[in-house]
């Protein structure tokens, strides 16, 4: 009964061995045949400045002006809905 498991246990290494190099050696010949795309030059955008995800920067100046309310405010930093200004504005 050993020299079964020891045999099965053996196929199972080697089989696997086989499968992992013949997978490495198809990865190295797709990264070889790769080819890497040039990108053109940036330009100077004028909108604004936005972080990976999406969201404006708010380290530069045009993101914390277009940030800022226009209308009246609260106490509490939050527009205050009773002027027109803040109720068309969303």
């Amino acid at each position: 009964m050993k020299k079964i498991i020891t045999l099965f246990s053996l196929l199972v290494f080697a089989f696997s061995s086989v499968v992992v190099s013949a997978q490495s050696d198809k990865k190295t010949a797709t990264k070889k045949t790769e080819t890497k795309q040039e990108t053109p030059a940036k330009k100077e955008e004028s909108g604004p400045k936005l972080k990976k995800d999406g969201t404006p920067d708010m380290r530069y100046k045009e993101n914390k002006e277009a940030a800022k309310k226009t209308g009246p405010t609260k106490k509490d930093g939050t527009p205050d809905m009773r002027y027109k200004e803040n109720k068309t504005k969303k």
